[in-house]
């Protein structure tokens, strides 16, 4: 049996794969840093094998490593592999080798690439295509997040925009020879990887010309503002010139209602997801099928079915008092203002926001994308924020909670900064009544906090 070894397994992507390694019956064993639900869970119910901290000695010898971007150079397991000149691999190297099929399809942006790549995947499985599919997230309606079955001719992959590798500062997306490419919109994001906004653009228009002739270009029409040269495209929107036109779009708690016209054809939409934002999604992974030849009433039933991903807009569960906890992963300003927007239209009540930002929006540069971002939220909690490795000599450029709070301060009064957890939880649990919404917004895991919010006192 072949043995293959995940440096970084508990990320999404990364934990993905090490589950589709393990069905196509491979000794699949990971390492990280920490665990947490849901991954960490989901890892545990496919019998995977894998432990917290680098041990190279709990490595074994494997056939293969794949070598995710938590590996610096003093990482002693990705020491090891380079000593003992052990196979390896980054994870989007690994899907470009194993996963993408002659037709390829990509879903990109800055957001929304996630949630259409889960629903497009769902779409084409549910009408009998057998695509192979791989995205970030985990979804109950697809149980797995990453398959291949067996006679697939298509590929449908999340292509991110972040960095290959550690070696390998190039976008994610450039390995996947995408033969359609279904792009949501390019908002400046990841400034660790793009210092300036016009290096973000390059690799998206980069991305776009990569695409062969007889190939196809979906595209927001918020693209259509953007500085990426599209030359041959279908537009998916609200405006009366797109292609695909979504519309008549309300919502409550139960989910969302709308309609797409396409060709003089409107269809009725009934999704069990919340966000006007979805809507948009939804329109985008419409739009692709039908590009792909699925019928248009497969289309709709499969949405009608599909409940969306685990860290996008999750309910969690209530508080003590009877507020609702949402999870959700934007990790941005931009992100959490869609949140916050959503959940202000749908909640009477106050709308608390415990907010951690990724590494690149924690940069000096990215204190602009701040203004107004959480102008829909009453409150706004920043926790303890993750350590971030930093070179020598350059503090300076990455905020701590303390700096967040007065960032966020110049345009939204009402935030405050709580390094302890416990503290933390135990005030949402005393200020939140029925009517009010907690979100938490960020990539990590908030250490456990959301359990202890929902849990009986």
């Amino acid at each position: 049996m072949s043995h293959i070894h995940f440096i970084g397994i508990c990320g999404v992507g990364m934990s993905s794969l090490a589950i589709l390694w393990k069905n196509k019956g491979w000794k699949v064993t990971g390492s990280d840093v920490g665990f947490y639900p849901p991954v960490s869970t989901h890892l545990e119910e496919h019998k995977i094998d894998f432990y917290p901290g680098w041990h190279p000695e709990k490595m074994g010898t494997p056939d293969l490593v794949v070598v995710g971007n938590v590996a610096g150079s003093e990482n002693s397991e990705w020491q090891k592999v380079q000593n003992e000149k052990i196979p390896f691999v980054s994870y989007p190297e690994l899907i470009a080798k194993n996963l993408i099929k002659k037709t390829s399809v990509v879903c990109a942006g800055t957001y929304g690439k996630t949630s259409t790549t889960a629903l497009l995947s769902f779409i084409l499985k549910d009408a009998g295509f057998k695509p192979t599919y791989m995205f970030g997230g985990l979804s109950d309606s697809l149980g797995i997040s990453a398959d291949e079955p067996e006679g697939s001719e298509i590929s449908i992959v999340e292509g991110d925009e972040y960095k290959t590798a550690r070696w390998d500062n190039k976008a994610k997306f450039f390995s996947y020879a995408p033969t359609h490419l279904l792009l949501t919109d390019a908002i400046w994001d990841h400034l660790d990887v793009y210092p300036t906004e016009q290096s973000y653009f390059e690799a998206f228009n980069k991305l776009v010309a990569s695409i062969p002739p007889g190939g196809l270009i979906l595209i927001s029409e918020k693209i259509k503002n953007k500085p990426i040269k599209i030359p041959f495209c279908k537009i998916y929107g609200q405006d009366n010139a797109c292609d695909y036109i979504y519309n008549n779009i309300t919502q409550n708690k139960d989910g969302l209602h709308f309609e797409i016209t396409h060709e003089k054809n409107t269809y009725p939409i009934d999704s069990p997801m919340i966000g006007i934002y979805m809507a948009e999604n939804i329109c985008a992974a419409f739009a692709m099928a039908n590009e792909l030849g699925v019928p248009t009433k497969k289309i709709i039933s499969a949405v009608s079915k599909f409940n969306g991903i685990k860290r996008r807009l999750e309910k969690r569960g209530t508080t003590p008092r009877g507020g609702i906890v949402y999870d959700d992963i934007a990790h941005s300003p931009t992100k959490a203002k869609s949140i916050l927007s959503t959940l202000k239209e749908i909640y009477s009540g106050k709308i608390y926001a415990v907010f951690e930002p990724n590494s690149g929006n924690r940069q000096i540069d990215a204190i602009p994308l701040y203004k107004e971002a959480f102008k829909d939220a009453n409150e706004v909690i920043i926790p303890r924020l993750t350590k971030i490795k930093i070179k020598e000599g350059e503090e300076e450029q990455v905020m701590e909670g303390n700096q967040l709070k007065e960032v966020i301060s110049k345009t939204h009064s009402n935030t405050i900064y709580m390094e302890d957890d416990a503290e933390l939880v135990n005030y949402l649990k005393q200020k939140t009544i029925a009517n009010d919404a907690i979100v938490f917004l960020g990539s990590h895991g908030f250490r456990g906090m959301i359990d202890s919010l929902v849990k009986s006192p």
